[in-house]
Formats: structure tokens, C-alpha cells, sequence
């Protein structure tokens, strides 16, 4: 243990595009809002973050701009992630705590190399002593409370807002992992896309998330849901209602939700006949918010052959994960350090 460990507070973080989530050891997730900052045009000076910038995202008057400073996944404004993280660090470290906090926060797996080195550097500069990346599917599992060091295969598919990865897990290392840059945006932009489209109306990334929670599904129901939607008629620039119902958000969201039943189709195609068996009998655990359009998991249950779970807390997992996996690796320095004395 080093010297300031005991003083040094353990954060986990999921650093999403759509929302950052922290988690600290004894307390839990300590922040949940949205990954938006909104800022001064021209001084950069912060006017918000979190909850109260998202707010003015689309709505800001020309001297102040609402940021998402991550997309896909990963860092699109490195200034502006540094301000949002050492904002949401300053919310829960009192200011006059002299030692830094030890951070691990969740990446996907198809980032490269110079974006991961961005969010490491991001963090440091917002604060952090001590900052490691862990994978994100990795970190979900163990949000999950998936056994991962078991000699068992456990299939986790962590679907954010910006990224979907599909991971193998066993002997708490990965044998299997797939990542695609598509998620909770893909969905609202398909939306937006079809609802220009078809019926001429544009709407905006708020209302698209709307209509994706309120009346969106993954597969046909019963009851058809509606609801009535408001816009800019294309052609005219006016202002226009809409009914629109279940089928229609089903079809503008089918292809961002294919490519993710694929992706879970190839990496269960890449796995090990033997851990294949392990899935079979555990399922795949879902995460993530993606993973909460409803009947989701039916549906990737009906196109794999496999029972499909969704996790206690999908929308938790990977910031508590990260913070749990702390813990895990003093366990695996402790035993590995039992069997060098073993061995000598």
C-alpha cells in the first residue's frame, strides 16, 4: 500500500457520451448527469454542467454554446471534458482535501490509442492523482455482479450511448471482445432521420430521446403506443403536430439495432466451444442504457438461441465496476505476491 492510499479517495468512473457516472467506495454512485457543458463564446468561462447544461442544449443564446464533449465513446473537446470532470470531482472532494483522487474509468475497446492516452490526460488534468482505464464490458461485468474470475465463460454486451461492446469474460481476463461506435445516439438519430423522411417533420435530439423512451421497442407488441410529437414542417418552416405510433420508431430504429444483434452473433461465433456451453446455461447480461429500450433482450434472446438477462442496475455498471475493481486488484497483488513466496 502506498503512503497516501488510505487517505486517497477510489472513484470509478463511466465517462459516457451521453452521461458521466461516478462512483466512490461507501457511498455508491455519487453523480449521475448528463456529459454536457455549457460555455462563455469566445472566454470559454463555464456557465454549467451536467443537469442545468443540458437544459440549454439547442436553446443557449448566441454568447453562451451548450457542449457534448464526447462522441462515439470518446473525447471530441479534451478542454472541455477536463472542466466537466474537475466540476464533477469538486461536487464530491472537499476543496481544502489535500490528497488527489485514485480514478479508473471505463473505455470501449475500439478506441485507439492516442484517445485513450486523451482521457487519461483529461482526468489527470482535472485532478486525479493516479488515473487507469479499465474496458468498459469488463468493468460492467463486475458492476454486474458476474463471478468473472471463475473458470467460466460470461458473455456481457454493454450497449452506451455512444458505443456497443460485446465481451467474453473468463478467469477475469477477456477472450473474446467486439466493439462497435454504435448505441443510445444511433437510435435518436435514426429517429430524426426517419421522421424527416417520412413525414417531412424535423425534431430535435431532445424529442427523438423522448419518443425512444416513451412509445420505442425492439420488438412488435400487443398494444400499439402512440403519441403525438412536435416539429418544423420541412417544407414550410412552421411549426407542426404529429401522431406517430410504435411500428414507425420500431422501423426508424431497425438498423443501428441489427448492426448491435450482429455484433453479438460474431463474437458469440468466436468464442470458444467450451465457453459457448458456460453462455448457453448463463445467458448474456445486458448493461448500459441502450439495453433498456424495451424488449431489447427478448429480441436478442429470439436471434441467438441464448437466454438473455438484463443487469439489477444497466445504467450503474460500468462507473461501479470500475470503483469495485480497486478492490479486485489488491486481491490479485495479495495472491500474487503469496505465490512468489511459494516460489522462492
Amino acid at each position: 500500500m502506498g503512503l497516501f492510499d488510505g487517505f486517497t479517495a477510489d472513484i470509478g468512473v463511466d465517462l459516457g457520451t451521453c452521461n458521466t457516472l461516478i462512483y466512490v467506495k461507501g457511498k455508491g454512485i455519487v453523480i449521475n448527469e448528463p456529459s454536457v457543458v455549457a460555455v462563455e463564446r469566445g472566454t470559454k468561462t463555464v456557465v454549467a454542467v451536467g443537469e442545468n447544461a443540458k437544459r440549454m442544449l439547442w436553446k443557449t443564446p448566441d454568447n453562451i454554446t451548450a457542449i457534448r464533449p464526447l462522441k462515439d465513446g470518446v473525447i471530441a473537446d479534451m478542454d472541455t471534458t477536463e472542466k466537466m470532470i474537475k466540476f464533477f470531482i469538486s461536487k464530491i472532494i472537499p476543496r481544502h482535501r489535500i490528497f488527489k483522487p485514485n480514478m479508473k474509468i471505463g473505455i470501449p475497446s475500439c478506441i485507439t490509442e492516442v484517445e485513450r492516452r486523451a482521457v487519461i490526460e483529461s482526468a489527470l488534468k482535472a485532478g486525479a492523482r493516479n488515473v487507469q482505464v479499465i474496458q468498459e464490458s469488463l468493468a460492467a461485468a463486475i458492476g454486474a455482479k458476474i463471478p468473472i474470475n471463475e473458470p467460466a465463460g460470461h458473455m456481457v454486451c454493454d450497449i452506451g450511448g455512444g458505443t456497443t461492446e460485446v465481451s467474453v469474460i473468463s478467469l477475469s481476463g477477456m477472450v473474446v471482445s467486439n466493439a462497435i461506435r454504435v448505441g443510445g445516439d444511433k437510435f435518436d438519430e435514426a429517429i430524426i432521420r426517419y421522421i424527416q423522411d417520412t413525414h417531412n417533420l424535423i425534431i430535435g435530439p431532445q424529442m427523438a430521446e423522448r419518443i425512444k423512451i416513451e412509445i420505442g421497442s425492439a420488438v412488435p407488441e400487443k398494444i400499439m403506443e402512440k403519441m403525438e410529437i412536435k416539429g418544423t414542417d420541412k417544407t414550410t418552416g412552421l411549426p407542426r403536430r404529429l401522431p406517430i405510433d410504435a411500428t414507425d420508431v420500431r422501423q426508424a430504429m431497425n438498423e443501428p439495432i441489427n448492426q448491435i444483434v450482429s455484433e453479438i452473433k460474431r463474437t458469440l461465433g468466436e468464442t470458444p466451444p467450451e465457453l459457448s456451453a458456460d453462455i448457453m446455461e448463463r445467458g448474456i447480461v445486458m448493461t448500459g442504457g441502450g439495453s433498456l429500450l424495451r424488449d431489447f433482450p427478448k429480441l436478442i434472446s429470439k436471434e441467438t438461441g441464448v437466454p438473455v438477462i438484463l443487469a439489477e442496475d444497466p445504467l450503474s455498471c460500468v462507473a461501479i465496476g470500475a470503483g469495485l475493481s480497486f478492490e479486485l486488484d489488491r486481491d490479485t497483488s495479495a495472491d500474487r505476491s503469496i505465490y512468489d513466496s511459494l516460489n522462492s
